[in-house]
C-alpha cells in the first residue's frame, strides 16, 4: 500500500512538473507572438493558458490582443475577468476605458478613466485619448521600449537597409572602396552597392557582395529567399538598367551623364555555377515609374514592394504580388487605404510571423519617415497600423526596419542627428515590459501571506504609482519602469507596515522580470493574529460557551499550525458586579477552564506558561456596577486575553 501511495505521489508530482513546463512553453510562445505584433496568432496560445496558474496573465493579454485588433466586444469579457481584482496593474484601467468607449459605453469609460487618473495624474494620454481617440497608437506598449545604438561600420557616407542571412548582415552603402570610383552627382557620393559584414561583430570589416549584383548603378534592399527548387535566390533594387541597356525613360545629357536616372526596378539574382548572376527583370517593373524595396514572406508566397505607379493613394504605396509555385510573380495588388496614405509608404518588411512593417510620412509620426507595424486579424485582414514609437523612430527619416526571428533584436536605418553619415544603420533591441513580482511571507513561519496591500511609490517624488494585493499564494505583480527608484509599502492587519526600497536602475535590458520578496514580522497579539472576537462568559459562570469554543478553536489553530512554537499566557477578567474576593475566584475558574480547553484540544502544557484571574481589577470601560451599566457593557468586561510571550525562540515579546 505504501509503495502504491509513493508511486501515486511521484506520478502526480511528475504530472505537475510536465504541466507547468507545458504552460511555460505555451506562455513563451504566446508572449513572443505578442511582441511580434502577431496578435491573431497569439490569441489561441493564450486561450490554452486560461485554466493554468498564469490565467490572469492570459486574460490580460487576450484583452489586449482583441483591443489591438479593434474587436472591442471580444476584448471586454476578458477585461471583466481581471479588471476588478485588487492585484490588477492600474495601467489596464486605461486600456479598459478605451475598449468601453470604442464599444459605445461612454459613461463606463469615463468612470475607468477617472479611476486610472487617480494613480497616473501626469499621464497626458488621458487628454490625448479624449481628444482624438486614436486607439492603437495611444495604447501600444506604453511600457515597452526599444534601445538603439549605431553599428560600428557606419561611415560618413550612406549606409541603410539590413537583411541577415547565414550569419551575414547585408546592407547598402555609398562608401568608396577605391579613389577612382564614379561619383553620383545628386549627393556627391559613390553609387550604392550591396555590402555584407558578420552579424553581431563589432570589428568585422564590410565586404562587397560578389557577383553581378553590384554594377555601376545603384543597388539596394537586397533580400534572400528560395525558389521552387528550394535553391537560394535574392531580390534587390536597381536603377532602371538591365543587361547594359538603359531605360527609354532615362534622360541623357550630351555628355551621357546618367545622374538623373531616378526610376527603380526589382531584379532577381541566382547562383549559376557558384557565381551570383542577375537572371530576371520582374514583370512588376515599368520604365515610367519606380518599383523597389522588395521583401518576401517566409513561405515564399508573397512579394511586397513600394511603387509610385499610377492608381495609388499618394506618392509611393505598398503593393504585393503572389508568387506562384514555379516562381512567377502575379499582378500587383495595392495594400489598401489602412496602410497607404496620400504621403509616402515604402521599405516594407515581412517578419517570420507574416507581420508587415513599413515606413511612412503619411501616418501620424514623430518626424518625417517613421516605422509602423500593420495589425492583421486571423484572416490576414489589416485592421490598423501602429507607430513603433521613440527611440526607434525620431524627428528625421527612419526606415529599412528588419527584425531577427527572436522578435527582440533587429536593425533600422535613420538620418537622425548624431549619426556619422547621411544615413546610418542602428541596431535595436526590443525591451519588453518589466514586471515586478514577489512573494510576501511571514518572517516567523515563512508561510505566504494573502491580502497584503502592496503600494508602489516613486522615491524621488513620493507619488503613488500603483497598488495591488497579494493572492492566496502570497504573490503580487505589477509593471514598473526601468531606470527608476521605488519604495514598496506592504500592509496587513496582522503584520506591521514594512517599507522596502528597490531600484531598476541597473536592470539589464534583456531582463523581463525583477523579483522583490518581502518578509513581514507578525504583531505580538493573539487576538489580531487569530482574528478573534472577544471570548465571553455568562454571568456568574466559568463554563465555555459554544461561541467561546469557536473562538478558542481559532487559538488552537493559530498555535498548532501557524506558529507551532508560540508561547502564551492566559488572563481572565470579570465584570464589576460583586466583591473582589468573589470575582478573583470566578476569573481564576474561567482562566482554568480556558486553559483546560486548549490543552484538551492539543496545545502542549509548556506552551501556556500561566493562567491567572484578575477579577474586576482591569475593566475596559467605565462600567462600575448594575446601577450605571446595561447588560452589554457588563459583558464586555467578562473576557479572556492571551498575552504572547514568544512566537519562536528567536522572537520574544518585549518585557513591559
Amino acid at each position: 500500500m505504501k509503495r502504491y501511495n509513493l508511486i501515486s505521489i511521484l506520478f502526480i508530482a511528475f504530472f505537475g512538473v510536465v504541466t507547468m513546463t507545458a504552460q511555460s512553453t505555451v506562455q513563451k510562445r504566446a508572449d513572443q507572438l505578442f511582441y511580434k505584433f502577431a496578435y491573431a496568432k497569439a490569441i489561441p496560445e493564450y486561450e490554452k493558458m486560461v485554466t493554468g496558474k498564469n490565467s490572469v496573465h492570459a486574460y490580460q493579454r487576450l484583452a489586449e490582443c482583441y483591443l489591438m485588433l479593434r474587436d472591442f466586444e471580444k476584448a471586454l469579457p476578458y477585461f471583466k475577468r481581471f479588471i476588478n481584482e485588487p492585484e490588477t496593474p492600474t495601467n489596464y484601467y486605461f486600456k479598459y476605458a478605451m475598449a468601453l468607449k470604442s464599444s459605445g459605453q461612454e459613461k463606463e469609460a469615463v468612470q475607468w478613466l477617472k479611476r486610472y487618473r487617480k494613480f497616473h495624474k501626469n499621464d497626458a494620454r488621458v487628454k490625448q485619448f479624449l481628444k482624438d481617440g486614436n486607439l492603437a497608437s495611444v495604447v501600444f506598449n506604453s511600457r515597452e521600449r526599444y534601445e538603439v545604438e549605431p553599428v560600428h561600420f557606419n561611415t560618413r557616407y550612406s549606409e541603410f537597409g539590413s537583411f541577415v542571412h547565414d550569419g551575414q548582415l547585408y546592407f547598402s552603402s555609398s562608401r568608396k572602396e577605391v579613389a577612382s570610383e564614379d561619383i553620383y552627382g545628386w549627393n556627391n557620393e559613390s553609387w550604392l552597392d550591396v555590402f555584407h559584414v558578420t552579424e553581431g561583430s563589432t570589428m568585422d570589416v564590410p565586404r562587397k557582395f560578389q557577383g553581378e549584383i553590384n554594377s555601376k548603378f545603384h543597388e539596394s534592399s537586397l533580400v534572400f529567399s528560395t525558389d521552387y527548387k528550394n535553391d537560394t535566390i535574392v531580390y534587390f533594387t536597381r536603377n532602371s538598367y538591365f543587361q547594359n541597356k538603359e531605360s527609354f525613360f532615362t534622360k541623357k545629357k550630351e555628355d551621357k551623364n546618367i545622374e538623373k536616372l531616378n526610376n527603380l526596378k526589382i531584379y532577381k539574382g541566382e547562383k549559376v555555377d557558384g557565381v551570383w548572376k542577375v537572371t530576371r527583370n520582374l514583370k512588376t517593373n515599368a520604365d515610367h515609374y519606380s518599383t523597389g524595396h522588395p521583401t518576401v514572406n517566409t513561405d515564399r508566397t508573397l512579394l511586397y514592394f513600394a511603387s509610385d505607379r499610377p492608381g495609388g493613394y499618394g506618392g509611393t504605396d505598398i503593393y504585393y504580388c503572389k508568387i506562384h509555385p514555379r516562381g512567377g510573380v502575379g499582378l500587383p495588388v495595392n495594400a489598401g487605404p489602412i496602410i497607404n496614405t496620400p504621403g509616402n509608404e515604402m521599405f516594407p518588411y515581412i517578419n517570420n510571423e507574416g507581420q508587415l512593417f513599413f515606413s511612412s510620412d503619411g501616418h501620424v509620426g514623430f518626424g518625417q519617415l517613421d516605422v509602423f507595424a500593420a495589425i492583421s486579424d486571423e484572416d490576414g485582414n489589416i485592421k490598423d497600423v501602429i507607430n513603433l514609437g521613440k527611440p526607434l523612430n525620431s524627428e528625421k527619416d527612419d526606415f529599412g526596419y528588419y527584425a531577427m526571428d527572436n522578435g527582440v533584436d533587429g536593425y533600422v536605418s535613420s538620418n537622425r542627428k548624431g549619426g556619422k553619415g547621411s544615413d546610418d544603420i542602428y541596431k535595436f533591441k526590443f525591451i519588453p515590459s518589466l514586471m515586478l513580482e514577489g512573494t510576501v511571507t511571514d518572517a516567523i513561519n515563512l508561510q505566504p501571506l494573502d491580502s497584503v496591500a502592496i503600494s508602489l511609490f516613486d522615491q524621488n517624488t513620493g507619488e503613488l504609482v500603483q497598488k495591488t494585493m497579494t493572492n492566496d499564494q502570497g504573490k503580487y505583480e505589477m509593471f514598473v519602469n526601468r531606470g527608476q527608484n521605488y519604495l514598496i509599502e506592504a500592509v496587513r492587519k496582522t503584520h506591521p507596515h514594512k517599507h522596502v526600497y528597490f531600484s531598476t536602475q541597473t536592470v539589464q535590458r534583456v531582463t523581463k522580470t525583477v523579483v522583490q520578496n518581502i518578509e513581514l514580522e507578525p504583531v505580538m497579539d493573539v487576538k489580531v493574529l487569530a482574528g478573534l472576537n472577544k471570548i465571553y462568559f455568562d454571568f456568574n459562570k466559568s463554563n465555555i460557551r459554544p461561541d467561546a469554543a469557536r473562538e478558542l478553536d481559532k487559538v488552537v489553530k493559530l498555535m498548532s499550525e501557524t506558529y507551532p512554537e508560540m508561547v502564551i499566557k492566559l488572563e481572565s477578567h470579570t465584570d464589576p458586579v460583586g466583591s473582589h474576593n468573589y470575582n478573583d475566584k470566578l476569573s481564576e475558574r474561567r482562566a482554568k477552564s480556558t486553559y483546560e480547553y486548549l490543552i484538551a484540544n492539543g496545545i502542549p502544557r509548556h506552551r501556556i506558561i500561566s493562567y491567572k484571574g484578575f477579577g474586576k481589577r482591569k475593566l475596559i470601560n467605565d462600567c462600575n456596577g448594575l446601577e450605571d451599566c446595561n447588560q452589554d457593557q457588563l459583558e464586555l468586561n467578562r473576557r479572556t486575553e492571551f498575552p504572547v510571550v514568544q512566537l519562536n525562540n528567536n522572537y520574544l515579546a518585549k518585557s513591559k
